[in-house]
């Protein structure tokens, strides 16, 4: 059972370092700021859409 969790929380560190690398990339476009967002993974998706005028609707 613990097998399957590990899995799922690994996959979801790396989904979560991908999207903030997407991101990062197409704000900045620098491979050092990406590096860093893709190092705080979701903190940085969260961040990122808590801040923009629309919010997580839109």
């Amino acid at each position: 059972m613990s097998d399957h969790r590990t899995t799922a929380a690994q996959a979801g560190i790396g989904l979560g370092s991908a999207i903030a690398v997407a991101i990062s990339w197409s704000l900045h476009k620098s491979i050092i700021w990406a590096a860093i967002h893709g190092f705080f993974g979701w903190f940085y998706v969260a961040y990122y859409a808590f801040t923009r005028p629309g919010g997580l609707s839109g």
